[in-house]
């Protein structure tokens, strides 16, 4: 069995350090998990099952919590996340605790369902949390997450590249890699969960500058935590040829463009009760044979 660690891409400590400061202010600049948040509740509300016990993760936890409906048919929640703060954000009453997604404190088979609110896109092992999670489910147990994808903040990150090439000559990295949508319907199989989905939300926001979305990414606790990244600010020249970039590339009606790409999992803990693929080979009639019986009932007509 193969034992080695996953490379370490993201330093989970600055993460945490990044969603501490943010909390106390994190209501004034959430609107993105909000949307998202508003999402998770609908589809949650057309799945036509009870959860007797759910986890609700990640940093926007409580807005995913106080949209719960009674169509959402969910019984005790507990609430959680990497930062203290964050986690403190739960609903008056509710239960919450510091919950890592690189090592989650929930017993295997222990909880109906799992929603991850926009906490996986820092995490080093992204198939090794979908399974611990996977495993915290009890047969046909839900989870449910919600994570940025690989083309969100394209307009800052090209800005960002083509300043630096253009200025020093070299390009350093500054945001975080993101998850394609075509691999994330393997990465739940890889973890074990069954009728995997895997939804792509695309989110264009218009904002009156590009500083007024970087101080919106400080304000969420999601500015850079990439292990690789300079520890120093960004040059200064670098970051106003940047923002000239991105005024002069995306440029709208009353601002700037930026682009939020979600990506929405569902992926069941498998059980006996759940749909099975046929086995190849085993159809009763060829798909050849029902092309042929339509073109003749069209020459019928």
């Amino acid at each position: 069995m193969d034992q080695r660690q996953p490379p370490s891409i993201f330093d989970r400590a600055a993460y945490r350090t990044r969603l501490e400061r943010a909390a106390p202010r994190f209501d004034h600049h959430a609107f993105l998990h909000e949307q998202v948040a508003i999402d998770l509740v609908d589809r949650l509300e057309t799945i036509l099952r009870d959860f007797d016990r759910a986890a609700i993760l990640g940093a926007g936890a409580d807005l995913v919590a106080t949209r719960l409906t009674p169509a959402c048919a969910v019984g005790h929640v507990i609430t959680g996340g990497l930062s203290e703060a964050m986690a403190r954000r739960a609903p008056a009453g509710m239960a919450h605790l510091v919950a890592d997604e690189e090592a989650l404190p929930f017993a295997d088979g222990s909880l109906d369902l799992i929603v991850s609110m926009m906490g996986l896109q820092a995490v080093n092992d992204l198939p090794g949390a979908l399974a611990a999670m996977r495993a915290a489910l009890r047969p046909d147990g839900l989870l449910l997450a919600a994570f940025p994808g690989e083309r969100s903040l394209h307009e800052l990150r090209e800005s960002l590249y083509r300043a630096e090439s253009e200025i020093s000559g070299g390009v350093s990295p500054r945001i975080s890699p993101f998850t394609a949508i075509k691999d994330a319907g393997g990465l739940m199989q890889r973890a074990g969960l069954a009728l995997p989905v895997a939804d792509l939300v695309r989110i264009p926001v218009t904002y009156r500058d590009p500083a007024t979305l970087l101080a919106d990414l400080r304000g969420m606790g999601e500015s850079s935590v990439l292990a690789a990244r300079r520890k120093g600010p960004l040059r200064r020249d670098v970051l106003v040829r940047a923002m000239e970039l991105y005024r002069q590339n995306w440029r709208t009606d009353g601002g700037v463009t930026a682009t939020f790409e979600i990506i929405v999992l569902t992926g069941w803990a498998p059980h006996a009760s759940q749909q099975k693929p046929l086995k190849p080979g085993s159809a009763t009639a060829s798909l050849a044979d029902a092309v042929r019986d339509f073109k003749n009932g069209e020459n019928d007509t």
